[in-house]
């Protein structure tokens, strides 16, 4: 059996399976089957979510929180996904969308989270017009014109 230990600060809240958990202390919880979680610091408010990958996780996000809302919630976030590989033309965002997009398939959703988080500082910067981080150095001639000052 695989154990899975987090820990979790005084006032965090932590998502399981739909519930919704606050600890008045730091406490180690410890997972004896396979369970869906998402810590507070991972959860995006609707707000937050003003770019088009940002609103993906908070697709794959809904899924996990509110497992009742999860059929929906992932059929819009597959065709956003589908949609999004046709918008997008650097190279980092496409491979990683295309990672994104099997784990869905697979049931993998904390997997598309993690890789989803990973891009927002390359989309912040293809949005602001900074040359994008960690990209590859050769980049299509739309990125070079939407970068140019």
């Amino acid at each position: 059996m695989t154990v899975l230990k987090i820990s979790i600060r005084a006032g965090e809240r932590i998502f399981v399976n739909g519930a919704v958990l606050r600890a008045d202390r730091k406490v180690t919880l410890e997972f004896l089957n396979t369970v869906t979680f998402l810590l507070e610091q991972h959860v995006l408010a609707p707000d937050e979510t003003t770019t088009p990958l940002r609103q993906l996780y908070f697709m794959i996000q809904s899924a996990i929180i509110d497992p009742k809302c999860a059929g929906p919630a992932l059929e819009m976030a597959r065709s956003s996904v589908v949609l999004l590989r046709s918008t997008f033309l650097n190279a980092n965002i496409l491979g990683d969308l295309e990672v994104v997009e099997d784990n869905l398939k697979r049931g993998r959703h904390f997997d598309c989270l993690r890789i989803i988080r990973r891009l927002f500082a390359t989309e912040d910067a293809i949005i602001s017009g900074a040359r994008p981080i960690n990209t590859d150095p050769i980049m299509s001639q739309a990125e070079e014109a939407m970068l140019a000052p």
